[in-house]
């Protein structure tokens, strides 16, 4: 089967497919500063040999648990071998849409909100929405600015927030299981020609903060855990 490169980002090659599918290349460049792997960062900063197989190797356990449980994805199949992923077409909200879904106060949230929180303070599943923008730091946007906006419906806000707490319990059941505990986890969502929402990218260790008896985990040694 052919395939056309339609898309080069940071962590990944985008390809069109004969059969109108996509194709996820994962690659091992990094985001992070100074050669020093950080996911915050929106640059690539170093490469990683094997991390592109690292991510595709999580993505595929949890899209694989995700479409069990009912749950629309754009994952198809995924070839180790050639450290890709075939997906489902999807349109992206706006320019690019990314959901947090926050079990605990740590990070951005507690910087903003530290008036009315403790560190580490629960919190029950909080989704929050930010618009795919480096230059504007990624800012905050509500499900009344989204519809106002005509980013998305209502119904596809409505959608989006469910799935995004579902996949987010699906995750930290998991990683619980493990001896593990999610703080928090970052996802993209798109829309399939239906107008269904469905979740994209990837289920990596570079996009959750987890943590094991009460220590930061970084995502490297997360995938090293995660794969022992």
């Amino acid at each position: 089967m052919s395939k056309e490169l339609i898309y080069t980002g940071k962590t990944k090659n985008v390809y069109k497919l004969d059969n109108g599918n996509c194709l996820l290349l994962f690659k091992d460049d990094c985001t992070g500063k100074d050669g020093v792997f950080d996911p915050g960062e929106n640059a690539v900063g170093l490469t990683i040999e094997g991390v592109g197989d690292v991510n595709l190797r999580m993505s595929i356990y949890y899209f694989e648990k995700i479409n069990a449980a009912g749950i629309r994805t754009h994952y198809v199949n995924a070839s180790l071998a050639d450290t890709t992923m075939e997906v489902l077409p999807a349109k992206v909200f706006g320019k690019g849409l990314e959901v947090i879904c926050r079990r605990k106060a740590v990070g951005s949230f507690l910087r903003r909100y530290s008036d009315y929180c403790t560190e580490g303070q629960d919190l029950p599943y909080y989704v929050e929405t930010t618009f795919k923008n480096d230059a504007l730091g990624d800012p905050l946007v509500t499900k009344d600015g989204l519809v106002d906006l005509g980013v998305m419906t209502a119904e596809q806000y409505d959608s989006l927030k469910a799935q995004t707490q579902a996949i987010t319990k699906i995750v930290a059941d998991d990683l619980a299981e493990k001896g593990m505990e999610l703080y928090d986890i970052k996802f993209e969502f798109g829309y399939d020609p239906e107008g269904n929402v469905m979740l994209i990218d990837e289920v990596a260790s570079g996009n959750m903060r987890v943590y094991k008896n009460g220590e930061y985990i970084d995502p490297m040694t997360l995938n090293g855990l995660f794969f022992a």
